[in-house]
């Protein structure tokens, strides 16, 4: 398959390597250094160069924001049946975009990034495919992510947003908290060190991506649950109660994964 990409950052950069090993891949960045840098894979020198290149598939990974933008400059240069793919970690306004521009499209999100994850070993991470996609490209990238030993998940495009919620804006969320609670001053301690870490590597990321995950509309529904759970923290340690504390560590630990309390009700 004829493969186009779009954006060669960190997620683009890495689909265009992997995809060139048994497939004709071309892409474009407004940084033609990022392209140039890439082994077996067409410069694109412009956008109107699809017109030449006629992709098969078109992945587009820019930022989030320009992802609908593109998708409609390109319009125009693509052949009627070449699918759209975005790998957007938020679906948003997509799937309206997808019902009105007469392409098959394709909508994953590989679920690792460059601030957290190892690309050249990805057994314990995970990738999306929104059961929407064309058949035939989500088969194609199914079989992809699983020769990259990914554990793969089938979402539609609001459970994919809903999950994004949980599994994103809640950390994040929890994470910047944490950092807006910080001063430069330097402590001891394994435990802080550790938060500090994630929170730089947090912020480390586009702050547009960043905005855009917290933006997403049932990010307000894991924020209340945050601020709700911070309340109780208030109410007990004012409290100094004991017995409510070690219940709500009980409950703490069971939620990651450890077992229940004997006659609890957790």
């Amino acid at each position: 398959m004829k493969i186009a990409v779009l954006g060669c950052g960190h997620m683009g950069n890495w689909l265009a390597q992997e995809l060139a090993v048994t497939h004709p891949v071309g892409a474009f960045d407004p940084v033609s250094s990022r392209v140039e840098a890439l082994g077996n894979v067409e410069v694109l020198a412009g956008l109107d160069k699809l017109t030449d290149f006629q992709p098969e598939l078109l992945i587009n990974a820019v930022p989030l924001k320009e992802t609908i933008p593109v998708f409609e400059e390109v319009l125009d240069k693509v052949p009627q049946n070449c699918v759209f793919c975005d790998v957007a970690s938020i679906k948003g306004e997509l799937p309206s975009f997808y019902r009105t521009c007469n392409h098959p499209f394709l909508s994953v999100h590989p679920m690792f990034g460059p601030t957290f994850a190892n690309i050249r070993a990805l057994e314990e991470e995970s990738a999306v495919i929104i059961r929407e996609s064309d058949p035939d490209a989500a088969a194609l990238f199914h079989s992809f992510f699983a020769e990259k030993g990914l554990t793969i998940f089938d979402y539609s495009f609001d459970e994919h947003d809903r999950m994004m919620a949980y599994s994103l804006t809640l950390p994040f969320v929890s994470t910047m908290v944490f950092a807006a609670s910080m001063d430069k001053n330097a402590v001891p301690g394994t435990t802080f060190k550790k938060h500090r870490e994630i929170a730089e590597g947090l912020l480390s990321e586009d702050n547009y991506l960043l905005a855009e995950i917290l933006f997403n509309p049932h990010s307000m529904e894991q924020l209340e649950k945050v601020i709700n759970r911070m309340e109780f923290m208030r109410h007990v340690i004012l409290g100094r109660d004991y017995e409510e504390a070690v219940t709500f560590f009980n409950k703490l630990s069971y939620n990651v994964g450890g077992k229940a309390p004997v006659n609890s009700d957790l």
